[in-house]
């Protein structure tokens, strides 16, 4: 469980440096291009440092269940939910998603990274989420986890 923490501390300096990173040296301009998709996939990485926190202690203290298998999900997370931000940052991006919220100036940049953040924080139902825009979209099938959590 200590290696789970470090690894997680790690990660989330890693993030925070990248978001520092661009303020002390700034970014090169085919960055400076794409920095809501940057951003989009830090704040998604942020998301699932959260939730994998949450899951330490949840399960180390609050439930006394901490099982060793599950060590490799969160060494993973926080990287499934950094594709997952950068995901999100795509599909609003074209429209697929939408922001629904009365107009503040900015806001769709804060929206963009608060549609990244809980798809790190929840990539489970973010991607049931994509599944069903595919299916209804594009008549694409959704995959067997999907249907398989509906059976249950």
């Amino acid at each position: 469980m200590i290696k789970v923490i470090i690894y997680l501390l790690l990660v989330m300096c890693i993030l925070l440096l990248a978001i520092f990173y661009p303020l002390i040296n700034g970014l090169p301009q085919w960055m400076l291009n794409h920095s809501q998709f940057y951003y989009c996939a830090i704040a998604g990485g942020f998301g699932g440092i959260f939730y994998c926190f949450r899951g330490v202690y949840i399960n180390y203290s609050v439930k006394k269940q901490w099982d060793k298998n599950w060590e490799i999900w969160y060494y993973i997370r926080p990287l499934v939910s950094i594709i997952a931000g950068v995901v999100s940052f795509l599909f609003l991006k074209a429209g697929l998603l939408i922001l629904e919220s009365q107009e503040v100036q900015n806001s769709a940049n804060y929206g963009f990274l608060a549609i990244a953040f809980i798809a790190g924080l929840n990539v489970d139902n973010f991607m049931k989420k994509i599944e069903d825009i595919a299916e209804s979209a594009w008549g694409i099938n959704k995959s067997k986890t999907s249907k398989e959590d509906k059976l249950k």
